[in-house]
């Protein structure tokens, strides 16, 4: 995120906000996870491979008797899903949809000739049953990756254990460009509580490591 918080700008679209150096740091956590999961705005807006970039990271996990690439999940509405995206198309990945109960029966059908689908009982998709679905597929290390109102969703539901943040020095402003966290907030009383790990610095960036403290 950028110093003001910020993971885009006002135009709402994919923006490299930080070094190349950390997006080594992304590749790795990537490949240390049994499954990367984004929301439906994000894949809409970004179309994210979501793929382990480095040969020597895929052959580790191969090395590990593991897929080259972990499980890729997005959460959200399918009616505008692009058959055709990098999402679906790119990749040897497990690709896994949670979709909301209103969501266009014929891209139910049609996704899942494509990929596992699993539907919600409810339009708001629980994350506890995002959770325990993938538990389900054998996924113990889920890394979510946005965005702004995913994060909040599961911050809320109280099933984040670490948050890895970059802080870029830039500064994009604007009341309506997507924070690290947006959704409808947590009042004084219920703000969430974190506890530093470690500080390293990348150049003029900052990678912070926290891990979350309920109750």
């Amino acid at each position: 995120m950028t110093v003001d918080g910020k993971i885009s700008t006002i135009e709402r679209r994919q923006v490299r906000i930080s070094s190349p150096k950390d997006m080594e740091l992304v590749d790795e956590l990537r490949a240390g996870s049994d499954a990367v999961l984004v929301g439906m705005k994000t894949l809409l807006t970004d179309d994210p491979k979501l793929t382990v970039k480095s040969d020597k990271l895929r052959g580790e996990r191969l090395g590990k008797g593991l897929s080259e690439n972990p499980m890729k999940v997005v959460v959200g509405r399918l009616d505008f899903v692009n058959l055709d995206s990098e999402f679906i198309n790119y990749g040897n990945a497990v690709k896994v949809f949670f979709a909301s109960r209103d969501s266009d029966s014929l891209k139910i059908d049609e996704i899942g000739s494509m990929a596992r689908v699993y539907v919600s009982a409810d339009n708001d998709i629980n994350p506890s049953f995002i959770a325990e679905t993938l538990y389900g597929l054998g996924v113990r290390k889920l890394m979510i990756e946005g965005g702004a109102d995913t994060n909040y969703r599961f911050l809320r539901a109280g099933l984040v254990d670490e948050i890895y943040v970059t802080v870029a020095p830039r500064i994009f402003g604007g009341k309506n460009a997507p924070t690290l966290v947006d959704g409808d907030g947590f009042s004084e009383d219920k703000a969430l509580k974190l506890k530093l790990l470690s500080i390293d610095r990348i150049s003029d960036e900052l990678l912070l490591k926290y891990s979350v403290l309920y109750g």
